[in-house]
């Protein structure tokens, strides 16, 4: 996430950089001995099924368990592992993140009309059958996740939502994780990880038919299965490392931007952060700010380098600038904190979700805790999709219905153009029922 020699060609204002990424460019997510490996073990797993499911999870996770599905029983037990604190937040960023999803599932809108006489065409949304849920828990448990994918899939209506998440011992996963997805109404659950867990939902062998759509993050091996599954099943989006950008002018508190570009750098080491400014000033200070937080930063090691390789700082000459390096920047999530957000909301067009003021912090979405969904693209993929939502689980299945009166309106025009393609059963199906019409 940064700006190349060969973008800045496509930027019509000046604007200089206060830092630049010592790596630069996305990550690389696709690693041959990645994509090798996956290929490998998804073959191993579509011939010999859970016995090779099983045997990854040994090898890879440790399991020595008998059983790897977690009953409904167990679920609602895993509340008392944790403390009340923890408990009252995660169920209230299971509600809110359920009520963003059925508002957003209230404006996707059924319709029926009449476009000619006699033919009538129209649309209605179908929840697909069956997803299934990926759960990580890997270097942080990402809590909310269970929220994002199984909560919103049945806000959404699908029947069947069962969830994988990696065991965290020698016989289950992590409690606070199964949690989540107990309050996010999942119909089953799992302890598989990795490769294994995404096979294992594609292909069947989890006591259900093979799920129709994969959603939720995971490690390199996790995004390259979903990559190769894709067809066979349909996913939600490749995400990469996590990402944040923040536009700021003079009346930004330093503080504060640099607290929210290290609350998303420590993500991971390959986690982008930018900053982009129109006021010199204020870029300098947020530098200083970094430097300053990541001396007493518990996870320094993890966003030390982030900022170090990946992290930047454009300065612009004026807002229009700073408009047109954030849409080619196109990051994950975006914050706003100007004198005039407006402006910036309005204008802006590539980004995977936005914060606008000053109170608002990518953490809110990022725990579930503002409601919007937090499954977003990265590396650029904002330039052309959106992000996670009730939308991805709902079908939008047109339909048509001609009455034979309108038959002259349609067939003498297919008739016509299936000629000039040469396509004779085409015109066919609508001469012989213009032939009928004629009687």
């Amino acid at each position: 996430m940064w700006i190349s020699e060969s973008d800045r060609a496509f930027i019509r204002g000046n604007f200089t950089a206060l830092k630049e990424p010592a790596i630069g460019g996305i990550p690389a997510q696709r690693l041959p001995e990645v994509v090798q490996s996956v290929s490998h073990m998804l073959a191993d797993i579509e011939k010999n099924g859970m016995d090779a499911v099983l045997k990854y999870s040994r090898k890879l996770d440790g399991w020595s368990g008998n059983n790897v599905e977690i009953s409904q029983a167990e679920l609602a037990k895993t509340g008392d592992q944790l403390t009340p604190a923890l408990r009252e937040a995660l169920a209230a960023g299971a509600e809110r993140t359920r009520l963003f999803a059925l508002e957003q599932r209230e404006h996707l809108t059924e319709f029926e009309m009449e476009i000619l006489p006699g033919v009538v065409v129209g649309q209605k949304y179908v929840p697909v059958p069956r997803v299934g849920a990926y759960l990580p828990a890997g270097r942080f448990p990402i809590l909310a996740s269970a929220f994002m994918t199984v909560g919103v899939a049945k806000a959404a209506g699908v029947p069947s939502v069962i969830a994988c998440t990696p065991p965290t011992g020698p016989s289950g996963g992590h409690p606070a994780v199964l949690h989540a997805a107990y309050l996010a109404g999942v119909d089953r659950a799992f302890a598989i990880g990795g490769v294994q867990a995404m096979a294992a939902m594609a292909f069947g062998l989890l006591g259900e038919q093979p799920a129709d759509i994969l959603v939720g993050a995971g490690n390199a091996y996790v995004t390259e299965a979903k990559r190769q599954l894709f067809g066979r099943v349909g996913i939600d989006l490749l995400a990469g490392p996590s990402e944040v950008a923040v536009i700021a002018d003079e009346s930004a508190d330093p503080e504060l931007v640099a607290a929210d570009l290290l609350g998303q750098a420590e993500h991971g080491p390959q986690s982008p952060a930018s900053l982009v400014t129109t006021s010199p000033p204020l870029g300098e200070e947020v530098i200083r700010h970094i430097e300053k937080q990541l001396e007493t930063l518990a996870t320094r090691d993890i966003a030390g380098p982030a900022w170090r390789d990946y992290g930047t700082v454009y300065v612009a000459e004026d807002r229009e600038t700073a408009v047109e390096i954030m849409d080619l920047l196109a990051p994950e999530h975006l914050e706003i904190q100007t004198v005039d957000d407006n402006y910036y909301h309005e204008n802006l067009k590539n980004y995977g979700s936005i914060f606008l003021g000053p109170w608002s912090t990518v953490a809110y979405s990022d725990k579930g805790i503002s409601g919007t969904n937090h499954v977003l693209p990265t590396g650029g993929g904002a330039r052309s999709s959106a992000g996670l939502s009730v939308a991805r689980f709902l079908k939008p299945l047109t339909f048509q219905r001609v009455e034979k009166e309108a038959t002259p309106l349609l067939a003498n025009y297919v008739a016509a153009i299936s000629a000039f393609e040469g396509m004779e059963a085409h015109k066919t199906t609508a001469t012989l029922r213009l032939t009928r019409f004629n009687r």
